[in-house]
């Protein structure tokens, strides 16, 4: 199995627990991600020290506030890290504000364009913004293989695979009021669909009065296999398989 994104530096315990936990839940891939410079910095470190670890860099919506290009060039620059397999995540998120809606398009304009050019894949955040958020992906983004992480949108399920775009469930969809979220990971095709953490957020309902960490990516697949009406095996070879495509793993 594998957890197709996390952030390993927010999560309380050392990353060698993180990692070792993850190890024994069977969990053996790990994609952390950053979300601003500092972030970037430790989740290609994590990479480095943990061969089953590999690192998403970018500038988070909410961390956007004057985004200039002198961060986009600090974005290329660790874009180009051997342990670099993705670029984000990045997006529109108009439910908190901490970054100006102009520097948030800025950024996320530009990350779109750093994923072209570096040809990997792009990780989107999308809150309280799902319009703007398919609007600037449909009209810049063609050709580029875009995950809607931590998918949120349900009822935009289907217009995200009419784009080709890959789905990511993390724990929020094994909480019992989202069925609406369950429904949809029942329907994307498997060549599609991806599970994740996001920890230290959104744990899993099994374990939900403890702190997310990546080897809880587990709880959230055996839900999902069990909605789609297969076997947990059957899902993580699915999902591995995916994965692997996705971030050259």
């Amino acid at each position: 199995m594998n957890d197709s994104h996390t952030h390993l530096d927010s999560c309380a315990p050392p990353n060698s627990e993180l990692v070792a936990a993850a190890a024994g839940a069977g969990v053996s891939r790990i994609l952390t991600v950053g979300m601003d410079s500092a972030t970037n910095r430790t989740a290609l470190q994590a990479a480095q020290d943990f061969p089953q670890v590999r690192a998403a860099v970018g500038r988070h919506p909410n961390h956007a506030e004057g985004f200039d290009d002198a961060d986009l060039a600090d974005l290329q620059a660790l874009a180009g890290h051997a342990h670099c397999a993705a670029i984000g995540e990045t997006g529109l998120d108009y439910f908190r504000d901490y970054a100006p809606r102009a520097d948030q398009e800025r950024a996320f304009h530009a990350q779109i364009e750093l994923a072209r050019a570096t040809g990997k894949p792009l990780i989107i955040h999308t809150r309280a913004a799902e319009q703007d958020t398919l609007s600037t992906l449909k009209a810049r983004a063609h050709g580029l293989q875009v995950v809607m992480h931590c998918f949120s949108m349900p009822d935009r399920l289907d217009e995200c695979l009419a784009e080709g775009w890959w789905i990511s469930f993390a724990g929020n969809v094994t909480y019992p009021k989202a069925t609406d979220l369950a429904d949809a990971a029942q329907r994307v095709p498997d060549d599609r669909l991806l599970v994740e953490t996001d920890a230290p957020y959104l744990t899993p309902q099994p374990v939900r009065k403890e702190r997310n960490q990546p080897a809880f990516v587990t709880h959230t697949a055996r839900f999902v296999a069990e909605r789609r009406g297969v076997s947990y095996e059957e899902l993580e070879r699915l999902v591995d398989a995916n994965a692997a495509t996705l971030f050259a793993w």
